[in-house]
């Protein structure tokens, strides 16, 4: 059988691919197999070519990590908050100077510790409490003891006074005061009525609960003594109020 000159341009291009292949195999098997070591690339060592005297500063190249590290003059450098601006020479006191002394047969008072006052209030603000060094007072708005223009106590109020009454046994209290005030709508003399009777209701609440070493203070102060605006209705609802006080045993 004879080959045409197709068929032989198939058996050379085949070949050719063979060779090809197999010269590749053998040429990466000989590099593969080559003992000769090649140079590793070098890597510089940024730390020592960008050397900084701040060890919280990691070089990354070209410039310390965060502007002003290398102190003043670099840009961006600020001073510690203690050296802000150009401080003075202090003034030089002398210490028997005529304007420092006290006047003739005058004294220093007395030292003497201030009264520092916490206070707690609710989001809602029903519900007050102050603590200072001398007394802790108890402020609860009339609308969570009593209904409208009401002395008796509703369902909620024996929890409230429950905690007041906890609170005096608590701190030993001995002596307790309890007060009511009204806003200015209606007469004085109905506000005045009207405070007394919703001051002696909390006080026997409370009574039921302490001792009867606990003696009370009940006044009814009507509209007196307001503590916010009479002019809008939130003012009037912090006004219609009862406190209860009582001082801090030493």
């Amino acid at each position: 059988m004879g080959f045409t000159q197709r068929h032989v341009t198939r058996a050379v291009a085949c070949s050719s691919f063979s060779a090809a292949l197999v010269l590749g195999i053998t040429s990466a098997a000989a590099r593969a197999e080559d003992p000769t070591p090649r140079p590793t690339p070098s890597i510089p060592d940024i730390a020592t070519q960008y050397p900084t005297d701040d060890p919280t500063g990691i070089p990354t190249g070209q410039a310390p990590s965060l502007p002003g590290e290398k102190g003043p003059g670099d840009p961006g450098f600020s001073e510690p908050p203690d050296n802000i601006g150009d401080s003075e020479t202090p003034v030089e006191v002398e210490p028997k100077a005529d304007g420092l002394r006290l006047a003739d047969g005058a004294k220093l008072a007395e030292p003497k510790v201030l009264d520092i006052k916490f206070v707690t209030e609710d989001l809602g603000g029903e519900e007050r409490r102050e603590d200072s060094t001398v007394k802790t007072k108890f402020t609860l708005q009339a609308e969570v003891l009593f209904t409208k223009n009401s002395a008796k106590l509703n369902s909620g109020a024996k929890a409230r006074i429950k905690t007041i009454a906890d609170e005096i046994e608590k701190q030993h209290s001995t002596e307790v005061n309890v007060f009511g005030f009204t806003d200015d709508l209606g007469s004085y003399e109905h506000g005045k009525t009207l405070s007394k009777k919703r001051a002696t209701a909390v006080q026997t609440a409370l009574s039921q609960q302490l001792g009867s070493e606990v003696s009370f203070n009940v006044r009814g102060y009507s509209e007196d003594y307001p503590v916010a605006d009479n002019r809008t209705e939130e003012g009037r609802a912090k006004n219609r109020r009862v406190e209860v006080s009582f001082p801090k045993k030493d």
